[in-house]
């Protein structure tokens, strides 16, 4: 038998970076307008990080949610997500928004009386549904028009995964034995693999579609979570998991995928397990800060003509913008906030390091994602 995930010494925070750089990247394809991105068995390379960081984040959360009361769950989850966001939205509408118009009309004249104002923006968005891309109609002239920040979509569904946990630890039963959480998973896998069917009965309803897409990989984690004690970490099955994940996945493109959640999050925990960590990233969790403003910086980029530079340089330079503002949001924002909350805490054993987010791009992107995925 393995032996357990150190909740104090594992890369995860590591693993969580490259995968919201490797969303970064994904979406320069789309916002330069270049066309042909690499695929493997039906997903792009940003779907892919996300459902890395969806197993993931289904280790880690499922372990907050069985340490912790529904309250203080509930507590930690809002305070994660949703003042970092909330602050992200107010500088979409003060600073990325205002470049772009200027950019476009050449003053602010109409800016704030506009179909989707500034204020409109904020408020619409406020319940992690996002309702509006744009500010202004903006950012206009560049090849992904009308989408600051596509990538905060996924946010809403992240939170529905909580909720599900949510429900799930609140029965003794469900915690004790780990065959309950299995049988979930294996639920959710079969209805992904028949979503034409479910769709039929929902008329093609986009939410259902999405969170059945993610939730088997949500699952995938707390399934590993919920057998850890019994199976630990070892670097035989974590290989054999990962070699039976990729056959899985190339063999089955529409369902593969989903149906490897639980080997795709024990092969990344292992690696997790093995992978040096710099200690400055494993105090310092900047992957949320990240994904929600690369995208944003990416369409400022593109709106000054950077997109024209190619892959690698537009790839870079939005980096370079990104990650500054990553560690501003999680030294003044993210950090603070949850040191708040943990102060509140009710004696919680440690699990692993808390997750954020991440996401693919916007609705139309994520309807062409999914039809590339389903489709193959």
């Amino acid at each position: 038998m393995g032996r357990p995930l150190d909740p104090r010494n594992n890369s995860l925070n590591l693993i969580r970076l490259i995968l919201a750089l490797a969303v970064l990247v994904h979406h320069s394809w789309p916002l330069s307008g270049t066309p042909d991105e690499p695929i493997f068995a039906g997903d792009t390379l940003g779907g892919w990080a996300v459902s890395g960081f969806f197993v993931i984040s289904g280790y880690l959360i499922t372990g907050s949610r069985f340490s912790h009361g529904l309250g203080d769950y509930l507590v930690h989850r809002v305070a994660r997500i949703m003042p970092a966001f909330i602050v992200c939205l107010v500088i979409m509408v003060v600073f990325f928004g205002p470049i772009g118009y200027v950019a476009a009309k050449g003053s602010l004249a109409g800016y704030f009386g506009t179909a989707t104002s500034p204020l409109n923006f904020v408020i619409s968005n406020l319940t992690l549904k996002m309702n509006h891309y744009d500010i202004a109609g903006t950012p206009l002239n560049v090849p992904y028009a009308g989408a600051w920040n596509g990538s905060l979509w996924s946010l809403y569904y992240e939170f529905l995964c909580y909720l599900v946990v949510a429900v799930i630890g609140c029965f003794a039963i469900f915690r004790k034995s780990p065959w309950f959480i299995t049988v979930f998973f294996a639920v959710s896998v079969l209805a992904q693999a028949n979503i034409e069917f479910i769709n039929k009965y929902t008329d093609g309803n986009f939410d259902v579609v999405l969170l059945l897409k993610l939730l088997p990989f949500f699952l995938g984690g707390a399934v590993v979570f919920a057998w850890k004690s019994r199976i630990g970490i070892h670097w035989a099955p974590a290989v054999a998991s990962l070699l039976v994940a990729i056959l899985m996945v190339s063999v089955f493109p529409s369902w593969g995928g989903q149906a490897s959640g639980a080997l795709i999050a024990y092969g990344t925990l292992w690696i997790s397990s093995r992978l040096p960590q710099p200690k400055v990233i494993a105090k310092n969790d900047i992957s949320y800060g990240v994904y929600i403003y690369a995208f944003a910086f990416q369409q400022l980029l593109a709106v000054f003509g950077a997109h024209h530079m190619g892959l690698v340089l537009f790839s870079l330079s939005a980096a370079a913008l990104t990650i500054p503002t990553a560690i501003a949001s999680w030294l003044l924002i993210e950090r603070p906030v949850m040191r708040r909350v943990r102060r509140n805490d009710h004696g919680a054993k440690p699990v692993a390091a808390e997750t954020g987010a991440l996401a693919p791009p916007t609705r139309k992107l994520a309807q062409d994602a999914v039809a590339v995925h389903t489709s193959s």
